[in-house]
């Protein structure tokens, strides 16, 4: 990314990496609100696609000491990208890509059937395969350890939507890179069981600041303080939620390859295979300190690190390595203009 433009604020400093890019006086303000909490670690970092959303904004990265603030990681916990570049090229490609889309479709339930019905139960809710038994069983006992503890966050089908792509801008998509090599890439997060914690969780947290008298600019900024109950209850659920958003994306991914593979029988991957959150929070060590970094709509770019920035729908798609920028916590923008 370019350099980046102060935003003005009475609280920590803002860096904006949006230039030329007029910001909606309404993510202003959530900007200069987080900014003027007493947890957030040297400065804010702002994205290029930075807009308004719940207590934070879209495409902003909070670092934040000895504190986490549920909303600003959003309800869908863990949404991000998966992306596999396979040895098919354009040239093996048949005209009409018709028939993969249905197989595909068929393959990775999306949400709801044609006429209007939920039809996004995974197939490994009855039995997981072999090769994904072992993290399905860790992935059931991490789910009752949460549940057990609240029960009101529990989700009707428990995880049963592990494998299913959902709706909204959650998609599956063939696409061909600059030498003609076919990826398959896809985006989607942590389903029904990731909103229901974190739409749990962000409650817990405002009650929490009412009971303590805690006044903020917007009771969407509520937050766990490191040490109570509440903290490690939440990162326990965000952490396990996280898992699961990518356990599910690469039982996805494994079911597009199987159906590229009925076709093309000698398909190969190759050691190109990315796998990312942009709706996340981690533990990592910036400017001195460990901290919270939550990336709202935002990806890691660590030096050398492979990342997925998405195009809309007719925009380039691109794979990014990272630079290990300081400035912006070492994150790149979650998603690519439109195209023109």
């Amino acid at each position: 990314m370019t350099g980046f433009e102060t935003i003005e604020s009475e609280g920590k400093p803002i860096k904006a990496w949006t230039r030329g890019v007029p910001i909606e006086e309404s993510a202003l303000q959530q900007l200069r609100n987080v900014a003027s909490l007493p947890f957030i670690h040297r400065h804010l970092a702002v994205m290029p696609d930075v807009h308004f959303g719940r207590g934070a904004t879209v495409g902003s990265v909070i670092p934040t000491v000895g504190a986490i603030i549920p909303a600003a990681v959003g309800v869908d916990i863990g949404c991000g990208m998966m992306a596999v570049r396979t040895s098919i090229r354009a040239e093996h490609l048949p005209d009409s890509l018709a028939a993969l889309r249905s197989e595909i479709e068929a393959a990775v339930p999306h949400g709801r059937s044609d006429n209007g019905r939920r039809n996004d139960i995974g197939a490994w809710q009855a039995e997981p395969p072999p090769s994904a038994a072992a993290r399905w069983a860790e992935l059931e006992a991490g789910y009752r350890a949460v549940v057990e503890k609240h029960p009101k966050a529990a989700h009707p089908r428990g995880f049963g939507h592990l494998g299913t792509l959902g709706t909204g801008n959650h998609f599956i998509e063939l696409c061909l890179d600059e030498e003609g090599a076919l990826w398959a890439m896809l985006h989607s997060g942590s389903r029904g069981v990731g909103n229901r914690f974190g739409s749990y969780f962000i409650e817990r947290a405002k009650h929490e600041m009412r009971r303590w008298f805690i006044n903020l600019p917007d009771q969407d900024l509520a937050y766990f303080p490191e040490g109570s109950e509440g903290f490690g209850d939440y990162m326990k659920a965000v952490s396990w939620a996280q898992k699961y958003a990518r356990a599910s994306r690469e039982a996805m991914m494994d079911q597009v390859l199987a159906v590229l593979r009925a076709h093309f029988p000698d398909l190969a991957t190759t050691e190109l295979a990315v796998n990312c959150h942009h709706n996340y929070v981690s533990r990592e060590h910036h400017f001195g300190k460990d901290v919270f970094v939550t990336r709202k709509g935002a990806v890691r770019a660590g030096e050398g690190e492979l990342g997925i920035i998405p195009g809309s729908m007719g925009a380039k798609s691109f794979i990014v390595r990272g630079k290990g920028d300081q400035d912006s916590f070492c994150t790149s923008v979650r998603m690519a203009p439109a195209a023109p």
